[in-house]
């Protein structure tokens, strides 16, 4: 059996979950060559939920701290080869960002739409909002960046689903993604005005929810290091 003992933070639907997939050390090598990839069931003794963390957005899906107490799983539970835990877990980055990527069209498309509505409808100084030629150039531009970011999101799916290599374009999405849906969200709560600061608003819930694109599934800041490395202007680290 693995004993395991510490502490998961973040960890997304685990205050529901049967079973956990949990990135555990299970040997003394080099840290992307001593981990392994164990299926935990969450019914196991030692298994503490110790609390639901408070987040400002995406409070449809629960996170959790969860503590490991000497918590014993047969080695069976194992999934692929001990020791390649976390070459497993970057090959399915890439998986999860270009989800996120792809995840992030449709609630920006619905933004500008309804804000387009708004700013038709919204009446001040004798003319509508939409009347003024900025309100309408910005919705055009984000229009047009949102189309962009779904030809790369589909690019990069494309050529995954061939079988290949995709860390350059899925970095690329995944950033761009988490960048636009913040402008997104950001410059449309503006055009709602008071109305936009309302939680019954979609917008503020985009506004909320769409700021963990730039955190969830790597950062903004770790897209950006993967690329240079990519690009070849940072070094890379030696083996």
């Amino acid at each position: 059996d693995y004993v395991i003992t510490g502490q998961k933070m973040w960890i997304t639907n685990s205050l529901q979950a049967d079973w956990m997939c949990l990135l555990v050390n299970t040997g003394d090598g080099p840290a992307h060559r001593n981990k392994s990839l164990v299926m935990v069931p969450m019914d196991r003794p030692g298994i503490e939920k110790a609390r639901k963390i408070r987040k400002i957005g995406m409070h449809s899906s629960d996170t959790g701290l969860i503590h490991f107490d000497e918590v014993r799983v047969p080695q069976r539970y194992r999934i692929g080869e001990e020791g390649q835990g976390f070459i497993y877990q970057m090959q399915q980055f890439q998986e999860e960002r270009l989800w996120c990527a792809a995840s992030s069209l449709l609630p920006m498309e619905e933004c500008i739409a309804e804000t387009v509505q708004w700013a038709q409808e919204r009446r001040m100084f004798g003319a509508t909002l939409a009347d003024q030629q900025w309100v309408q150039f910005k919705l055009a531009e984000l229009q047009t960046e949102v189309e962009a970011l779904r030809a790369l999101t589909y690019r990069a799916c494309d050529l995954h689903v061939q079988g290949q290599d995709v860390l350059t374009l899925a970095s690329m999405a995944k950033l761009k993604a988490g960048r636009l849906t913040r402008e997104v969200a950001d410059t449309c709560l503006q055009f709602w005005g008071g109305m936009g600061f309302t939680l019954e608003n979609r917008v503020s819930r985009l506004y909320r929810d769409g700021r963990l694109g730039s955190i969830g599934g790597g950062a903004d800041e770790v897209m950006l290091g993967i690329l240079a490395k990519t690009l070849g202007i940072a070094k890379r680290p030696p083996r």
